[in-house]
């Protein structure tokens, strides 16, 4: 039996860039998250209260994942180049 189709070339939805570029707002989600850890206490009785609110805790890293998720939502919409 001939095949008189054309074969389609079915892939991944998105290019390897996109993908490396995923992997990268990935880690930079991470960082973000691995700011904002910590100020904990060894002692229950003790409140520190300048580094539970902290810059890092309170501003820095909440950007730093927003600009993450920012990132990964570019790296779906972005169109992979043709190579003609």
């Amino acid at each position: 039996m001939a095949k008189t189709e054309k074969e389609k070339n079915i892939g991944f939805a998105l290019g390897k860039e996109n993908y490396m570029y995923l992997i990268i707002g990935f880690a930079i989600i991470i960082i973000g998250f691995m700011l904002m850890a910590g100020g904990g206490s060894d002692d229950p009785n003790v409140f520190n209260g300048d580094e539970l609110f902290s810059f890092r805790r309170i501003v820095l890293a909440p950007i730093v994942v927003l600009f993450g998720f920012m990132f990964e939502i570019w790296a779906i919409m972005k169109k992979p180049k043709d190579n003609l």
